[in-house]
């Protein structure tokens, strides 16, 4: 399978009802032709398909999950999430009708079964209102079972069919024929109210796992609500009339790269684009945790699901449906809910064999009550069967650690923390330590100029050097070719400048630039690039730079073939919140690690105010991954938080890597674990506390759930009656494992 072709789509996947059912369609799907892997998340009812379109397709996959008895919904023209959220509410108000109706028929039976047992036609009556209660609203689970049962597998909906039917045809033949249990010295019980109360209290937790499993997708569903639906473009009406225009309202659905699109006050922005014409200050804040508004004017970048203020604008769009950045970020949030913790792969082996063995152990604790019972042991057998097979329903175990994830995973997209999957914020837990990159990271990211010093000497004839305003021409054209944000500051400082052709442009990695204009080769970077190129510094540019540096600032050294030219002084302020975020996480048993490619001096400054013990100068890409590895070697589980291309490396080698601020870009955002919408430190503090939080919320669920089933199973089957003369009714069980199941989304 070529991996170039690779796709990744997620699905949603309708009519599971357990997580037996989403081990089925994980296995379903991952035996698919052309399918890398498939993961199912039964809490957020999605599938998750790595695929090869070229030997599989959406179609394929959609029959082969129906086959299984399931129904996948493949349609990604931006319709299928409120497809998959009608059909969910259409299954949520069918649950509601039933599960009333249930309730309404079945309390009289349990009325009459456990106080009125004597009253005339006492059973036919029980029969006649439990009768509805099994074989029409309860339908559903033995047409679930059926239809596992003709491919081989077995579900929840399997138990709940096999402990009611058999509490009902029981009871049944105990109504019609009593004389077959009287001459043999038995009296003929009948369990109608059972049957019906076990429908009706499972449908209750069905209900009310629905609304829960509806709940924890707020997050997706406040991330979609950012976008409006209908968005207004400006109409030229052609040539007849020149620069005639008029304004149209359509669907957001009919929008296309390239209109013209008309933002009005307080208005949401509906699509990524550039502004054409006008001004206004727009809420980024749901991009980028910053609450002050963003200025924007022409050609500058808007996004989205952010709000207009005052002013009105128009914009071209540029990116429209899923292209758009708050639809990568829906998409992201969706794939990390439905996605698994590692922990999460035993349950699913667990859920996978679950219903087989707990059928097994019903028959042998029906067989062990036949034996050792005499007279009672078909009675107390059979409802020893029953009350097993219904303690077992495994609703509980399939939602114990998914809904922990997508409640997590929710949560820190509220808080502008991106998790892009479960497994992430499992290992987010395990951190102890973390290395931030310095500039953008901890500083502001801003540098500006402080002070610009030309060297005199070197501008005297005789040196070669052109002198005058020239000068700074060449400087502003060279560092304006370079990527790096301490030369966008010289080029601001320099702004007025003339640009002048660069020829032989070169830029070095962790130095600095170097080019040729007007006969002569010039440099801009570090006092490494000097070196390297035998310029000598006069004593003079040296003191100057000593002080610089001694001010936490950083150099930048201008010079041509012989001499040094100039030095730049610039400075990149501490954030306010990178001081309280290292004091927090230090606070919280985790080492901070600072790397820059600034000099020592500067590297130690910012260092020291802003609280980081260990900190690497001078440090180039490469080092930071190699800096990041040694750490881990050291047996360290490391997190690389990076704002730049020039962290890619490092944040590839991390345990967890984390992206800071919106303005990284795709490239980045792709290499990074989790991604943090504002570069404000303080996230991080957030993040690890959310993980510990998810991680004991997770295990907590898992072990709790695993503890009831156990001791559930073995009081069903009968434990402890030889000694303390305790027995589990039905009845009993299925009030216990109703509450059971949303016992974990409450979480």
């Amino acid at each position: 399978m070529a991996e170039k072709n690779i796709v990744q789509e997620t699905f949603p996947v309708l009519g599971m009802s357990c997580a037996s059912c989403s081990a089925r369609v994980e296995k379903t799907l991952n035996h698919q032709s052309g399918v890398k892997k498939a993961v199912v998340n039964y809490a957020s009812a999605t599938a998750t398909v790595e695929y090869d379109p070229t030997s599989c397709s959406s179609e394929t996959l959609q029959q082969a999950v129906q086959a299984a008895g399931y129904d996948l919904l493949i349609n990604q023209d931006g319709n299928t999430l409120e497809e998959a959220e009608e059909a969910h509410n259409k299954k949520f108000s069918a649950l509601k009708f039933r599960t009333t109706w249930a309730i309404i028929l079945s309390m009289p039976v349990v009325i009459i079964g456990m106080f009125f047992m004597d009253m005339p036609h006492a059973n036919p009556i029980m029969w006649a209102l439990s009768t509805p209660v099994v074989f029409w609203l309860g339908r559903g689970f033995f047409t679930s079972a059926w239809k596992q049962l003709q491919h081989g597998s077995a579900n929840m909906d399997t138990l709940v069919a096999i402990s009611t039917g058999t509490a009902y045809l029981f009871s049944l033949f105990n109504m019609l024929f009593p004389d077959f249990w009287l001459s043999r010295g038995i009296h003929p019980h009948v369990y109608f109210e059972a049957a019906s109360v076990i429908i009706a209290f499972i449908l209750l937790g069905r209900l009310l796992e629905e609304k829960a499993k509806g709940n924890t997708s707020t997050a997706i569903k406040k991330l979609m609500g950012l976008q409006p639906k209908t968005v207004t473009i400006i109409v030229d009406e052609g040539h007849a009339v020149p620069h005639s225009s008029f304004e149209r309202v359509i669907p957001i659905e009919q929008i296309r790269p390239g209109d013209i699109v008309l933002v009005k006050p307080g208005e949401r922005i509906a699509v990524d684009g550039i502004v054409t014409e006008g001004s206004s200050y727009v809420d980024e804040s749901m991009l980028s945790g910053e609450p002050v508004a963003v200025s924007k004017h022409k050609d500058a970048k808007v996004f989205a699901g952010t709000i207009n203020q005052k002013g009105s604008f128009r914009f071209r769009a540029e990116k429209i449906g899923t292209d758009t950045l708050l639809a990568k970020i829906i998409h992201m949030v969706q794939d990390a809910q439905g996605s698994k913790a590692p922990v999460q792969q035993l349950v699913d082996k667990i859920a996978g064999i679950f219903v087989p063995t707990i059928i097994g152990i019903a028959v042998l604790a029906f067989i062990a009550w036949m034996l050792l019972d005499g007279t009672g042991g078909f009675t107390h057998g059979l409802l020893a069967f029953v009350t097993v097979v219904i303690i077992a329903c495994p609703c509980a175990l399939g939602l114990a650690t998914p809904t922990a994830i997508m409640v997590g995973i929710g949560k820190g997209a509220e808080r502008g923390i991106l998790i892009k999957d479960a497994e992430s914020l499992e290992i987010a837990k395990k951190i102890d330590t973390v290395v931030l990159d310095k500039t953008g990271t901890v500083t502001e990211g801003k540098p500006v100029v402080s002070k610009l010093i030309w060297n005199t000497q070197a501008m005297t004839p005789g040196t070669g050097a052109t002198a005058g305003n020239a000068l700074s021409d060449i400087f502003y054209s060279l560092e304006k070719l370079s990527e790096h944000p301490l030369a966008e500051a010289v080029v601001n400082h320099l702004k007025e400048s003339a640009p002048i052709d660069i020829q032989y442009f070169e830029s070095i990695t962790g130095k600095g630039v170097k080019g040729r204009a007007q006969g002569r080769t010039y440099l801009a970077g570090n006092r490494k690039l000097l070196e390297e190129n035998h310029i000598a510094i006069p004593p003079s540019l040296q003191e100057e730079a000593t002080r610089l540096t001694s001010e936490a600032q950083t150099v930048i050294w201008f010079a041509d073939e012989e001499n040094v030219l100039a030095i730049a002084g610039i400075t990149d302020r501490i954030k306010e919140t990178s001081i309280r975020a290292v004091s927090e996480l230090h606070a919280a048993g985790i080492e901070v690690h600072m790397l820059t490619g600034d000099n020592e001096a500067t590297a130690r400054e910012i260092a020291r105010k802003a609280g980081i013990a260990h900190y690497q100068a001078s440090v180039l890409p490469q080092d930071k991954a190699a800096f990041v590895s040694r750490l881990q070697a050291e047996g360290r589980k490391v997190a690389m938080v990076g704002d730049g291309v020039n962290d890619a490396q490092a944040l590839a080698a991390a345990d967890v890597s984390i992206a800071a601020g919106a303005s990284a870009g795709d490239g980045l955002t792709d290499k990074a674990m989790i991604v943090m919408k504002s570069a404000d430190l303080q996230s991080l503090p957030r993040l690890f506390g959310l993980s510990r939080h998810t991680l004991r919320l997770m295990r907590r669920n898992f072990f709790r759930t695993m503890a009831f089933h156990l001791a559930g199973v073995l009081v069903a089957a009968g434990i402890l009656y030889p000694v303390y003369g305790i027995l589990l009714t039905p009845m009993l069980a299925v009030t216990v494992i109703a509450l059971s199941c949303i016992m974990p989304v409450k979480g």
